[in-house]
């Protein structure tokens, strides 16, 4: 009985691989189908940056090439875009979460967002649309105006909490009793019954 070449059908009607380089060309097309395939999934469910979806690859065990190669794909393809990551995130939790500048930009920094695109993407948030934000997190968080030293600092706390800058705070609180009605500090969900 003959050897079957290389190149005819293996018992399954597959061809065989001609050489070892088409394996290991095979082998490299399925870790990289396998990294994409990850990429698409992890992308599918929320935006992520490109540092986290490269961690996230490497926890997988994916070799640093296939890695390079796989997030190459989709940022052409659009589906990983650091910019566009730093602004949905900068507006989701503004407007869900009442989070400040400071905040945002920790949160942006430990995705491992660059810093231009970072400095660039909190340029919008100036003096007072910071305050802006920070008086409606007050009207969320605080029912009625801080009278005494201790409720302002109360409402003074949660602000520098959410990310604020003291002097956004300070601006904030001062603006918010001046708007709201004098019953005393009631935090919802704290000292009610």
């Amino acid at each position: 009985m003959a050897t079957p070449s290389p190149s005819e059908e293996g018992p399954e009607g597959e061809r065989e691989p001609e050489s070892a380089s088409d394996a290991e060309a095979a082998a490299l097309s399925d870790s990289l189908d396998d990294a994409l395939a990850r990429c698409y999934r992890h992308l599918g469910r929320r935006e992520h940056s490109t540092a986290e979806l490269r961690e996230r690859l490497g926890r997988a065990k994916v070799d640093a090439d296939t890695i390079h190669e796989a997030l190459a794909i989709v940022t052409d393809q659009g589906y990983l875009d650091d910019e566009r990551y730093a602004r949905m995130l900068a507006e989701d939790r503004r407007s869900i979460d009442g989070w400040g500048v400071d905040r945002i930009r920790e949160r942006l920094v430990r995705a491992g967002v660059d810093r231009e695109i970072v400095d660039a993407t909190l340029a919008a948030f100036d003096h007072r649309s910071e305050c802006d934000a920070a008086v409606a997190l007050l009207s969320r968080r605080v029912r009625a105006s801080p009278q005494t030293d201790a409720e302002r600092q109360r409402a003074f706390a949660i602000l520098i909490r959410q990310g604020y800058d003291s002097d956004v705070a300070y601006d904030a609180v001062r603006r918010f009793q001046a708007t709201q009605p004098s019953a005393g500090l009631a935090m919802d969900g704290v000292g009610t019954d």
